[in-house]
């Protein structure tokens, strides 16, 4: 009876969506009750699907198999923990989450944007409306969640081995509410182009939802890519996937979002612009949902092959996106540039960051597409693999990252060069000699490796920099420079704990790309293999039973060049519902930064094991990059300048009240 209870509650949710839609888009200039209304049907919905997903939840943590969906993705025996991720291991129960994601975001801004005016309101929980019935009603009619069976079975056939990893359980959700939090400035955009209230203010009300919706997606893509790096068992962090493309387009699109944001609210410019990369961001989200389940493509990340479905997204991904251009074709016309700047200046700065960013989102999409259309126009199949977007990308972020140290020492409107660079010297003379230590350190052979060094020390040095140079460090008395450095904006420290992260990812990438080594061999029990400096002694082999799977049980001692020996333990699993395999790398951490990485594959027809290790030098620092700039963006949403937007306007009574005070 329960199960019933959800899907009803799902169906309601559908019907006051309809209604928030039609009434908020026919009636958002009349105010009053209408405005109440469309404000009150946003937070039911997210009561009401917040109930439905609730059901699921219960459903699969007791183990209830007369839900079909359970029966098909759960197991009496996985870890709580895996029981609950199994709600969004699947393609119906990923949908109701991103519905669920959605509803909260609709209610958030009922909830939060007090500031905003009724009318505008009204409009971006209209826009929210129409997009929140679209995805509960294919929820509802192709993807349902809530399908009995009778008679139940009685064990389920588990989920799916790969994603019953603490990784996937946490990833899903915050790449969601990355991908569905850019609905809101989609919502904010459309609105404005049908309000024509397109001003500074406008702009400070979408950056909140703009940061947070970056920030979760940051830390999304980070997860997901630490997943594949150690449960794959093939040692990578980025593949160029079509499906990791998917994910990484909204981030490279929302990036310049933000920073086109900053400019319109300064400044009052690029207006036609930041409209523009609202309505693309969340179309490239889409786009992602899209790919994900529509069955065109094969990826370890994919949910569904059903192309009948894969039909009822495109055509929603249509309407969308289709819909929303032609509305910014007819508005874009007559909106106003904005105001004017000189070529070198803040706003000069974030154009050039807005056409690198935009460049190489337009170079992913045609890698990850292309392949796609080509089969679908002459059933021509190829490959558009990692050399490709390797080279596209690293052209376009090169001249990015030059560039990225100059902007916050830029003035807004005109700016003067010359002395920026001097302020940057001592950055610069850091970054030379840190390279060439690096270079020195590593052999001093000739590669491409220190161009990379030195774009990454340049950007994480000139971060620092800045917050010398606003500190006035050196140039005032110390305990006064230390205060001053502890109360500058936050968004100044944002801006530069973002920039740090990034030339700390940056670091990241190239010393691994470059400096990274691997020893495929076969061992048997006592003999040893070496690599790196580092000796890896194959000691233990046994069987042992898990939850659900067994697991072939391997041990090795590894010892370093001063002689120290830690053990290393791999895994393979076994899963007794699917029979599925999965490896547990054995990845041991040196100096917090660099790893060592085993992973065990088959026996040879002798009886050795196959063993593969890499030693992948500061690997992390691609994730301690990721998790600073993921910090910048929780430090900007705490700052209250940009959590309360716009100021409202005193009240007529009020200030007549404080004029007879006085």
């Amino acid at each position: 009876m329960y199960i019933e209870i959800g899907h009803f509650a799902l169906i309601l949710a559908f019907g006051i969506s309809i209604a928030q839609a039609v009434l908020g888009l026919t009636f958002w200039r009349s105010g009053g009750h209408i405005a109440g209304y469309v404000k009150q049907a946003a937070i039911l919905q997210f009561v009401l699907v917040a109930i439905s997903f609730g059901v699921l939840i219960i459903a699969f943590t007791t183990s209830d198999f007369s839900l079909s969906l359970a029966a098909q993705h759960s197991h009496s025996l996985q870890p709580m923990i895996y029981k609950i991720s199994s709600v969004w291991g699947n393609h119906e129960g990923s949908i109701l989450l991103w519905v669920l994601i959605l509803v909260l975001f609709g209610a958030a801004v009922a909830v939060f944007g007090r500031n905003i005016p009724n009318d505008l309101r009204t409009l971006v929980l209209s826009v929210q409306g129409v997009l929140s019935a679209s995805f509960i009603g294919f929820s509802i009619f192709t993807s349902n969640a809530f399908t009995r069976l009778d008679p139940a079975p009685f064990e389920g056939r588990d989920l799916n081995p790969i994603l019953q990893d603490v990784g996937l359980a946490i990833h899903p959700p915050l790449l969601y509410i990355g991908y569905v939090g850019f609905s809101v400035c989609f919502s904010f955009a459309i609105a404005a182009l049908i309000s024509g209230r397109i001003d500074a203010a406008w702009a400070r009300w979408v950056r909140p939802w703009t940061v947070a919706s970056w920030t979760f997606l940051t830390l999304g893509i980070a997860m997901g890519s630490y997943w594949a790096y150690y449960e794959l068992g093939w040692g990578g962090w980025w593949f160029w996937d079509p499906v990791e493309n998917a994910s990484f387009m909204p981030w490279l699109a929302g990036t310049a979002l933000m920073h086109s944001a900053i400019v319109m609210e300064k400044r009052s410019a690029l207006k036609i612009w930041t409209i523009f990369l609202a309505i693309m961001t969340f179309s490239l989200s889409l786009l992602g949902a899209f790919l994900v389940r529509s069955g065109i493509l094969t990826s370890v990340h994919a949910f569904a092959s059903d192309p009948e479905r894969g039909l009822v997204l495109l055509a929603l991904l249509g309407v969308f996106i289709g819909g929303a251009f032609i509305l910014f074709a007819m508005r874009a016309s007559s909106l106003r540039a904005g105001g004017l700047f000189a070529p070198i200046s803040r706003e000069g700065a974030l154009v050039l960051n807005n056409l690198f960013l935009a460049s190489a989102t337009a170079a992913v999409l045609i890698g990850t597409l292309y392949p796609l259309v080509l089969d679908a126009l002459t059933g021509a199949r190829i490959s558009v693999g990692a050399p490709f977007f390797d080279l596209t990308f690293s052209i376009l972020m090169i001249p990015l990252l030059i560039i990225l140290p100059f902007g916050p020492f830029l003035s807004w409107k005109r700016a003067d060069l010359i002395a920026i660079t001097q302020r940057l010297a001592g950055a610069a003379a850091l970054t030379i000699l840190a390279t060439i230590v690096v270079f020195i350190l590593r052999g001093a052979t000739i590669s491409l490796a220190p161009i990379g060094f030195l774009l990454g020390f340049w950007v994480s040095f000139g971060a620092i920099a800045d917050l010398v140079y606003r500190a006035k460090i050196g140039r005032s008395p110390f305990i006064k420079s230390i205060r001053k450095l502890f109360s500058l904006p936050k968004s100044i420290w944002a801006t530069a704990l973002a920039h740090f992260g990034m030339g700390i990812c940056v670091l990241g990438i190239v010393s691994v790309s470059v400096g990274e080594s691997e020893n495929i061999t076969t061992l048997k029990l006592g003999q040893s293999a070496e690599l790196a400096g580092y000796s890896i002694e194959f000691v233990k082999a046994e069987e042992l039973p898990g939850p659900n799977y067994k697991i072939a049980h391997f041990e090795f001692v590894v010892s370093d060049k001063k002689g120290n020996e830690r053990l290393a333990v791999s895994e393979k699993r076994i899963y007794v519902a699917s029979s599925m395999p999965t490896t547990e790398a054995g990845i041991l951490t040196y100096g917090g930064l660099s790893q060592l990485y085993i992973a065990v594959g088959d026996a040879d027809k002798d009886g050795n094991q196959v063993v593969r290790i890499w030693h992948k030098p500061y690997i992390l620092l691609i994730w301690y990059g990721t998790i600073f700039m993921a910090l910048a963006g929780f430090l900007s949403l705490s700052d209250r300048k940009l959590r309360i937007g716009a100021p409202k306007k005193a009240k007529t009574k009020n200030i007549l009240k404080s004029k007879g005070a006085t």
